[in-house]
């Protein structure tokens, strides 16, 4: 275990890299109209700048798992982030759209090792409440490149569709900072040599080792699908609140990108209280409250008719967004194999970008039938569901 003061190097680096994966496909938000124009392709081709690099992180988590369980965090961690920088800063330089949608694929990849390296650094740098505090951290960093970045991509935007493209290039100096601060963490390098090259401590890492440690383990399930349907709710805000807000008269691009800013800052500030929280209440009353805020906030869109009415709905929600995602991550560090703490909390990116992907899908019909409040109705049956599960289980145990 690096000592402490190693520790506290590494850990702006960790946050400061954590915002690169929202930022990933947050930042170009406000430009599609600029980048389908500046390529002159349908909307749905300019969409897929936005889209592919999270089907690449879906596909690339699970390698990107095995990886650092093989190796150890930090190589991969290091070279993620420069091909993040190589695959985002791309679009500086590439004018057509085939060649713009390998680097997106390539910017997905970079993401995928980014997003798991810095997981398993900080639960391999952290103990205690110093990891729930690191997780926390990471959360209100995702929180606030949720609210920061839409709004950089925008401002740059302005200017050319092709200038956002340069903030991925921040990816390179924090990899340099990272050769230097990060330290090894000794994941991987077991001496196996006394047992013939085989450590019968490890777990099997195939389907069936999978499907045992499941068996074993259904808390940890239970994880991934409150991650999965955490990142569904939370894109049924992104894609269709803006109608929403629509219809009470807010259609500028800008006011709207200030409500989304809203829902991250608020799940920031309660990201950044989170170790505090959970040594009071534990992680259980938290995600339990957490579900009880998403529940009002949809509950509260449903009913908005007023542009001061459609802010509350919006910051209930960050601020259970906020509780959930630290508790996953910590939750997944205490219930997956040691050896397979990688493998385990990629599926967490995975579940998570299905989610987002998946959003859309789930809630879009919807629309036609009921309206747009009538999502939102859906999703506070969803959220209250899961807080009357929750719940249940919770008194079922004691």
């Amino acid at each position: 275990m690096p000592t402490p003061e190693a520790t506290k190097r590494t850990l702006w680096v960790i946050v400061a890299s954590a915002t690169l994966t929202v930022m990933a496909g947050a930042i170009l938000g406000p430009v599609v109209p600029g980048i389908q124009a500046g390529l002159g392709v349908s909307e749905s081709l300019a969409g897929l700048i936005i889209t592919t690099h999270g089907l690449f992180i879906v596909l690339t988590s699970p390698l990107a798992g095995a990886i650092i369980d093989r190796f150890g965090p930090r190589r991969p961690f290091v070279g993620g982030l420069l091909v993040y920088a190589v695959g985002g800063g791309a679009g500086l330089v590439v004018e057509t759209f085939a060649p713009l949608l390998v680097s997106r694929a390539v910017l997905g990849i970079g993401t995928a090792f980014v997003y798991t390296g810095v997981t398993v650094l900080i639960y391999d740098l952290y103990e205690g409440q110093r990891m729930d505090r690191a997780l926390g951290l990471r959360s209100s960093a995702n929180s606030a490149g949720a609210a920061v970045w839409p709004l950089v991509g925008g401002a740059l935007g302005t200017l050319s569709w092709q200038f956002p493209f340069a903030v991925y290039l921040i990816a390179l100096p924090l990899g340099l900072l990272a050769v230097v601060t990060v330290p090894e963490t000794g994941r991987g390098s077991t001496n196996t040599a006394a047992n013939g090259g085989a450590d019968p401590s490890r777990t099997d890492g195939g389907l069936a080792g999978v499907v045992s440690v499941f068996r074993r383990r259904p808390a940890l399930l239970a994880v991934y699908l409150l991650y999965f349907g955490a990142n569904t709710l939370l894109y049924s805000i992104v894609v269709f609140y803006p109608q929403l807000l629509e219809g009470v008269g807010i259609t500028s691009s800008f006011s709207i990108s200030l409500y989304l800013a809203a829902n991250g800052a608020a799940g920031g500030l309660s990201a950044v209280a989170y170790d505090r929280l959970k040594r009071r209440v534990g992680a259980h009353a938290l995600v339990l409250a957490a579900l009880g805020l998403w529940s009002l906030a949809f509950a509260l869109a449903v009913v908005a008719d007023s542009a001061l009415l459609a802010v509350p709905p919006v910051v209930c929600f960050g601020l259970g967004l906020g509780l959930v995602f630290p508790s996953s991550f910590a939750w997944v560090e205490s219930l997956a194999p040691a050896d397979r703490q990688g493998q385990y909390s990629s599926y967490v990116a995975s579940f998570g970008y299905i989610g987002q992907f998946l959003s859309p899908v789930l809630f879009g019909p919807l629309v036609p039938l009921v309206g747009v409040r009538g999502v939102f109705g859906a999703a506070a049956a969803v959220a209250v569901t899961g807080a009357l599960s929750l719940g249940g289980t919770l008194l079922w145990r004691r």
